[in-house]
C-alpha cells in the first residue's frame, strides 16, 4: 500500500552456505532447466543461481543453498515436478588459479582444472564465521572448526551463550559444515559469515574413478594434507552407494596419476556349478573359468550406473 524504495535497515538477504552446479544429463533439456529454476526461484528467495559452462559437462547453473538438505529438496523437485534428469556436481567454491605466465583464472568447477605444469599457485576464499552457541556445546563447535582448518579469532560470552569468531576456508564450509554444526549443537547454534578475501594454500584436485573412468561430477579440490583421508572416506561411501553389477567395479580416488585410495565392489555372482552333481572337478573349474572370462569382457565394455543420490550422499563423510 505504502511502498518505499529503501528497505528497512537491518534486513539482509539470507546467505547461501552450500554451492554446487546442476547440469542436465541431456543438453537438449537446458532450456527446460532454465525455466524450471526460474519458477522455483520465485517462491524460494534463499535459492540463488547463475549460469555457468563446463568443458566436461556442458551448460548448467551454479546454485547456492542453505544446506545439503535444501540442495536435495531443490534437486528432487526439479527431477520430480519438471521431469529433468540432472547431474549434481560436488559442492565447491570459486578458486583463483595463478598461472606461470602471470595470468589468473577463476576456477568454478574442479573438472576444468588446467594442467598443473602451467600453474604457479592456487588461492582459496576465506570467510569470517560468527557462531552463537550455548556454552554447553562450545567444545564440540571449537573441535568442528579446528577440524575444518579454522583459525580462532575471538571468543566472548553473553550470559550462557558464547560467540566464537573463526577464520575458515569456504571450501570446508560448503560441504556439510552447517549440517554438522546443527547436529553437534542439537539445532541451537546460529551461523553467519562474511567474505574475507583469498589466501594461498596447498590445494590439489582429487578425482574419483569408477571402473577406471573419471567421474567429473565428483571431482573436488582438497587440501593436500587431508586428501588421503577424504579420498578414503569417499571411496568407502561410494562402495555402499553404488549397486552391484554383473562385473567387478574398482572405485579409486586419484591425485594426478597417483591413486591414493581404492575399494572394489564385488560382482553379482551366479552359481554356474549348481547343476553339476558329482563328476570331475575339472568340469566345475571349466565353467568357473568361462564365467570369469565373461565378467572380464563385461567389465571392459560394461557401463556403471551411479544413482543420483550417491553424488550428494558421498559427501556426508562426518555423519
Amino acid at each position: 500500500k505504502k511502498g518505499t524504495e529503501e528497505p528497512l535497515p537491518g534486513f539482509a538477504p539470507s546467505q547461501p552456505v552450500v554451492f554446487c552446479s546442476l547440469f542436465p544429463v541431456d543438453n537438449a533439456q537446458f532450456e527446460d532447466l532454465r525455466e524450471a529454476i526460474a519458477k522455483l526461484s520465485l517462491n524460494d528467495a534463499s535459492f540463488s543461481t547463475e549460469m555457468e559452462t563446463s568443458a566436461a559437462l556442458g551448460f548448467g547453473f551454479r546454485c547456492g543453498f542453505l544446506g545439503l538438505l535444501h540442495l536435495e529438496v531443490i534437486r528432487d523437485r526439479l527431477e520430480r515436478e519438471y521431469d529433468i534428469e540432472l547431474i549434481t556436481t560436488a559442492p565447491s567454491v570459486i578458486y583463483h588459479v595463478h598461472m606461470r605466465d602471470s595470468t589468473m583464472i577463476d576456477l568454478h568447477n574442479p573438472a576444468d582444472m588446467p594442467d598443473l605444469t602451467h600453474v604457479d599457485h592456487i588461492e582459496e576464499p576465506r570467510i569470517k564465521a560468527t557462531i552463537l552457541v550455548p556454552d554447553e556445546y562450545l567444545g564440540d563447535v571449537l573441535k568442528l572448526c579446528q577440524d575444518r582448518r579454522g583459525i580462532q579469532i575471538d571468543l566472548t560470552y553473553a550470559g550462557t551463550r558464547a560467540m566464537v569468531v573463526y577464520d575458515l576456508p569456504l571450501n570446508e564450509v560448503v560441504f556439510d559444515f552447517y549440517d554438522r554444526l546443527k547436529s553437534v549443537t542439537k539445532g541451537y547454534a546460529s551461523f553467519d559469515y562474511s567474505m574475507e578475501g583469498y589466501r594461498e594454500d596447498k590445494l590439489v584436485k582429487m578425482q574419483i574413478l569408477v571402473n577406471e573412468e573419471a567421474v567429473d561430477a565428483l571431482s573436488t579440490m582438497v587440501h593436500a594434507e587431508r586428501a588421503e583421508a577424504r579420498g578414503r572416506a569417499m571411496v568407502e561411501k561410494l562402495k555402499d552407494l553404488i549397486p552391484q553389477h554383473m562385473f567387478k567395479i574398482p572405485i579409486q580416488a586419484a591425485i594426478g596419476g597417483r591413486i591414493i585410495a581404492r575399494e572394489t565392489l564385488s560382482a553379482l555372482r551366479k552359481d554356474v556349478t549348481a547343476k553339476c552333481y558329482g563328476g570331475d572337478v575339472s568340469r566345475k573349474r571349466k565353467l568357473l573359468d568361462k564365467q570369469k572370462a565373461g565378467k572380464k569382457k563385461m567389465r571392459q565394455f560394461g557401463k556403471v550406473d551411479i544413482p543420483q543420490e550417491a553424488f550428494i550422499s558421498a559427501l556426508k563423510m562426518d555423519g
